[in-house]
């Protein structure tokens, strides 16, 4: 193996690891968020809801459950292919699958949010904001900002 090709499946095998340990910290919030959400429908109140709770309760855990999918999915692809020296497909897919599980995270934490203001508000009209709110941080911080630093980074590097 060329000095050169080593440095790349280094480079790989770092990128994987970061990957992971990123995977990590948001794989153990969304199963722990994803277990709130199961519990709610097994309280003595679930059963007065209306109809708008519940469906809001059953988007927001089918968002829950699609982000722990995506976000555990580098995990099962590393494990099925490391051994192939496949780290770049892990890495790329990884990225993918990294980016959907956070978007679909960030829907789960919205409906959560919105839930929990519905709860405690009792209004739609305020709760919805309270949603919407945190639909704007979770997008801002997680998407819009890292993409327009991303964008300014590189126009910064044309000449």
């Amino acid at each position: 193996m060329s000095e050169a090709e080593e440095s790349d499946q280094r480079r790989l095998a770092r990128n994987v690891n970061e990957l992971l340990q990123e995977l990590r910290v948001a794989q153990a919030g969304v199963q722990i968020l994803f277990g709130f959400l199961l519990s709610i429908a097994f309280t003595e109140k679930y059963s007065s809801v209306g109809t708008y709770i519940r469906v809001t309760h059953l988007v927001t855990v089918l968002c829950a459950a699609v982000a722990v999918a995506f976000l555990t999915a580098p995990a099962a692809w590393h494990r099925v292919l490391f051994r192939q020296g496949r780290r770049e497909d892990v890495v790329d897919s990884g990225n993918t699958f990294a980016l959907v599980g956070l978007a679909f995270l960030a829907l789960a934490m919205t409906g959560t949010v919105l839930l929990l203001a519905e709860v405690i508000i009792g209004q739609d009209w305020a709760s919805i904001v309270v949603g919407v709110l945190a639909f704007a941080i979770f997008s801002g911080l997680w998407f819009a900002l890292p993409y327009a630093s991303s964008k300014r980074a590189q126009n910064r590097e044309r000449p």
